[in-house]
This record gives structure tokens, C-alpha cells and sequence, in this order.
């Protein structure tokens, strides 16, 4: 081997074993996905999920790799873990995972707000992983999608509140949501009656509250304390006072919010739109003259997030607060493309 070639082989990355726990699952696929458009050192693939699921075949750089069912024996050998089956399973695998010597990114809500255990979006607070952790919550999906618009706001002038307000795609409720959705689009446009499966109401044509359990007390339901407690803790702003309000909305995949920001001090919209445009992940998309802002469309399929329609609130007198609309796909910023950009950090 020559000089060269030796100092080559020094430089690239080892290749690592690594499982995915809920292969077969809309964010399992994804992450397949993104291990491979990301040429992810991997040594190799072994995919995991429920004994219903085992034997089907997924593909992986040109090869049909054959799901397992989930046991305790599962992750013998495995350097990476990546998590996408609930927070049961993962309460019950991740510690079996880590115990095995794997490294832990998991997908549920079961460890997102156990103190120690960082959760992370790299770009935000990746210095959670410096101390390498062997478990790594990734965050709910539109907190992770929030905060990557956010924390660039709040590095210039600390932002003290956000009222924020969601419409969220089918994909945040797992494959069968969006079949359920495809299925009764269909069923609607051909004058048929569908029975609703998998959410709570009618989906086609209809928008709806988050069907996550309300509250009695609070009225906020399940999601928009999620989101609201994930961001707090991402950004490492215990005192952050935030309002959100989570609704369903008849897209298949890419989450979109409006947010008001409050600021410490007075901010310009050109001030945001500066910081924002230097920001990682994050894509500004913001043309008054032709009405084109950030949009599910042109969010789905892409790793960035995009951030538009930055203007002053009007009913701010003191010019300290900014509207801005937010754009993410929940697939990828929100799940596998954060759960891939975690491991490749940690590695």
C-alpha cells in the first residue's frame, strides 16, 4: 500500500454493524433510505420488527435484505441502533441494545425527557453528544422541525416566547395513516362512504385537533405538550414560555407551522432573514413579489427545513416580535434524517 493509499484508509470512517428496530414502519424505511443517500459507513444491515413483519425483504445498496423478528438476542454484534417502533419497544429493547454494547438513537417519546438521556438535533445542541452517550432520544417531530428555525433566532437575540400553531400530515401518524388517507381521498372523490380506521374522524377534505388525549385541566393535548417540553429542553430554555396548538391536516408527508416570536429586544425582519440564511438545515424560501413561502410540497423529500413569510407582528408596538411560517418533512428532519445526522455526529 502505498503512502497515499495508507493515509486514505487512515481518514475513512470504520464501518459500523447497525440494526433498525421498526424496519418495515414509514420512519424505518426512511431511515434504510437515508443510511444509503448518506453512504453511512455500514458494515452491516440488520433489520428488526414484529414476528408479523419478519421474512418480508426490504432493499439496501442493491440487495434484498430480509427482516428479522425483534428478541432479546437481537442486537448481538450491532454498533447502532436506530429505534422507530414506540415507546414500548423501546423501553423494553433499548436497554437489552446498549447492555449488548450498541449504540442507542431512539425514535419514541419513552426517554425524551429522562435528564439523562440528551435529546438532540445536531444542529442545535449537538454538543449533548460530546460526552458519548450510549442512548440518544430523537425529538418529536415538530419540536425538532421548530427549534431548527428557532435557535438560530435566539443565538443573536434570546427569544422569551412563541405562540405557535401546527398543521400536521398524515405521516406523523405512521404508514397506515396515509393509506388511510390515500384510501379515503379516493372514496371521497368517487362518492363513496368510508369508515375511518386508524384517526378518530373523517381525514379527506377535513381538517382536525391533534388526536392526541386532551388534558382536563389544561385543555392542550398530549402533542402540544410534547412539543412544548421538547423544545424547552433542546434548547436548553427551561423558562421559554410557549403556547402550541396541533392540527391534523389532509397532506401525506412534510409538517408545517406558523410561529410568532418574541423577542428580548427588537428585531428586523431582515436581521432574521440574515441569520436564518446562514443557518445549517435550514432553507429560506420567502418571495413576496411572486407569493411563494414554504409550502409540503416542496418540503416533502427534502432535508432542509425551510422558513418564510418573516414579517413584523403588527400588533407589537415595540417591534419585538416576528411571523414567520416553517415547513418540514416529517419523515426526515422530524425522524430518520435527524436519527442518521445523530449517529454520523456521535461516529
Amino acid at each position: 500500500m502505498s503512502p497515499a493509499q495508507s493515509a486514505a484508509a487512515q481518514d475513512a470512517p470504520r464501518t459500523r454493524h447497525v440494526a433498525i428496530v421498526g424496519a418495515t414502519g414509514a420512519v424505518g424505511r426512511e431511515l434504510i433510505a437515508c443510511l444509503e443517500r448518506r453512504d453511512f459507513p455500514t458494515a452491516s444491515l440488520r433489520l428488526l420488527a414484529s414476528p408479523r413483519s419478519a421474512g418480508r425483504t426490504l432493499p439496501f445498496r442493491g440487495r434484498e435484505l430480509t427482516v428479522e423478528a425483534l428478541g432479546p438476542d437481537s442486537f448481538a454484534g450491532v454498533d447502532v441502533a436506530l429505534f422507530s417502533a414506540g415507546a414500548s419497544i423501546s423501553r423494553k429493547y433499548a436497554p437489552i441494545a446498549t447492555a449488548a454494547g450498541a449504540m442507542v438513537v431512539d425514535n419514541s417519546s419513552a426517554f425524551r425527557m429522562d435528564p439523562a438521556t440528551p435529546l438532540v438535533v445536531p444542529e442545535v445542541n449537538g454538543s449533548a453528544l460530546a460526552a458519548g452517550p450510549r442512548l440518544i432520544a430523537n425529538p418529536n417531530c415538530v419540536a425538532a422541525i421548530a427549534v431548527m428555525a428557532l435557535a438560530p433566532l435566539n443565538a443573536n437575540v434570546q427569544v422569551r416566547r412563541v405562540i405557535g400553531a401546527t398543521y400536521q400530515a398524515a405521516s406523523g401518524a405512521g404508514a397506515a395513516a396515509m393509506e388511510e388517507l390515500e384510501a379515503s381521498t379516493a372514496a371521497h372523490l368517487a362518492g363513496q362512504a368510508f369508515q375511518p380506521k386508524v384517526l378518530p374522524h373523517p381525514y379527506a377534505f377535513n381538517i382536525f385537533s391533534h388526536n392526541a388525549e386532551v388534558d382536563p385541566d389544561s385543555g392542550y393535548n398530549g402533542e402540544e405538550a410534547k412539543v412544548m417540553d421538547e423544545v424547552r429542553k433542546i434548547m436548553g430554555a427551561q423558562d421559554l414560555r410557549l403556547s402550541f396548538t396541533c392540527i391534523r391536516v389532509p397532506v401525506l408527508r412534510a409538517h408545517a407551522m406558523a410561529l410568532t416570536v418574541e423577542f428580548d429586544a427588537p428585531v428586523s425582519p431582515d436581521e432574521a432573514h440574515a441569520w436564518l440564511a446562514e443557518a445549517p438545515g435550514v432553507r429560506l424560501v420567502d418571495d413576496r413579489a411572486a407569493n411563494h413561502f414554504p409550502m409540503p410540497i416542496e418540503a416533502s423529500g427534502a432535508d432542509e427545513v425551510l422558513v418564510g413569510r418573516i414579517r413584523r407582528d403588527l400588533s407589537d408596538p415595540e417591534g419585538r416580535t416576528l411571523a414567520l411560517f416553517v415547513c418540514g418533512d416529517q419523515l426526515l428532519k422530524g425522524a430518520a434524517l435527524n436519527a442518521v445526522q445523530i449517529a454520523e455526529a456521535l461516529l
